[in-house]
């Protein structure tokens, strides 16, 4: 089978639970490029490829058509549950205390699943966007960041644990300030935070601040993301598979500068999750893990890179108060008001 990548032979990370997690895996945000039927076939080739890690979330909007693709593998033998790695994620318009519940069972039964492997919050805010709205939407309901509120809704998310929902838990879109207020609140650590991460922005501070506290670093948008949507686009924005470093070790390597990409993000210990439709291209992905690693100069090349390029700005999350998409990030050290 040549299209199939042995998952034994692709290299995994152990949580500080003791599970074991893949080091690549497949997102599953397609909304605003492809269909839902599309995404699910796409993850359905992924599984028959060797793939055993999938992001997923309730706002992508393909829960259901994914859950059947995990049904129709696991009734055909083709992969076991427990082989499995499967991530979801609460909405920001389900944080109230008394939806946290209710959301992870729609998941639990749009994915067809007994429980997630972990269950993870979205954006640390409540602030709610309509779907596929432009960037300068905003919802007059929205807030700054609130410890009490985000403790509400993880003291929920606990909950999951214990009623064996949801095996482990995680975060995303966090900033050192929001961790330092919130972690020492936590009865169950997070075992993952999901950020962006790729060599034009490798958030570096980020990713050493949570390896020092046995939480792992999920990266998206791992090779810049071309298929975000137009609202998460700016001019300014670096496109990380034409930085001139990037292409030239590319050449080197004989292959597309996105596989150099996701090589540099497993060498450094993230966990990228990249997305595509196209059976050649995510089976690429799944087998750069196995072949042909930078060397340490590369690396140090690819290190040399980062141009602290932010391409997921959450501009839509803004509250009325708020000066700009840079008001999220706490970009001077301290929680923004």
């Amino acid at each position: 089978m040549p299209n199939f990548i042995n998952p034994e032979l692709v290299p995994k990370h152990k949580l500080y639970t003791g599970q074991k997690i893949p080091c690549i895996g497949m997102g599953t945000f397609g909304s605003d490029r492809f269909t839902p039927e599309q995404v699910s076939e796409a993850v359905g080739g992924a599984i028959r490829s060797g793939y055993r890690l999938f992001d997923c979330a309730a706002i992508y909007g393909n829960e259901d058509l994914i859950g059947g693709v995990f049904k129709d593998a696991f009734d055909k033998g083709v992969v076991r549950r427990e082989e499995l790695f499967i991530i979801s994620k609460v909405w920001n318009d389900m944080h109230e205390p008394e939806n946290v519940l209710n959301s992870i069972k729609k998941t639990l039964m749009d994915l067809q699943l007994d429980d997630v492997d972990a269950y993870v919050i979205h954006w640390p805010f409540r602030n709610y966007h309509a779907p596929g709205c432009d960037g300068d939407a905003r919802n007059p309901d929205s807030k700054p960041f609130s410890v009490d509120d985000f403790i509400a809704t993880w003291r929920q998310m606990e909950e999951l644990v214990r009623m064996g929902l949801a095996k482990t838990l995680g975060m995303s879109n966090m900033t050192i300030p929001k961790l330092e207020a919130v972690l020492p609140l936590c009865k169950i650590k997070p075992a993952l935070i999901e950020m962006e991460l790729h060599p034009s922005f490798q958030q570096e501070e980020l990713f050493n601040y949570c390896v020092e506290r046995e939480i792992l670093p999920v990266g998206f948008c791992p090779i810049g993301s071309p298929t975000r949507p137009d609202r998460d686009k700016t001019p300014d924005d670096v496109v990380d598979t034409q930085i001139p470093e990037i292409l030239e070790i590319a050449k080197v390597h004989n292959v597309h500068p996105a596989i150099i990409c996701l090589k540099w993000a497993v060498q450094r210990g993230q966990i990228p999750i990249p997305f595509s439709v196209h059976e050649n291209e995510y089976i690429s992905n799944l087998r750069s893990t196995i072949e042909a690693p930078l060397t340490d100069e590369e690396m140090a090349i690819i290190k040399s890179v980062d141009r602290n390029c932010r391409l997921i700005k959450g501009q839509v999350f803004l509250w009325e108060e708020a000066k700009g998409w840079e008001d999220l990030w706490d970009l001077d050290g301290s929680i923004t008001k």
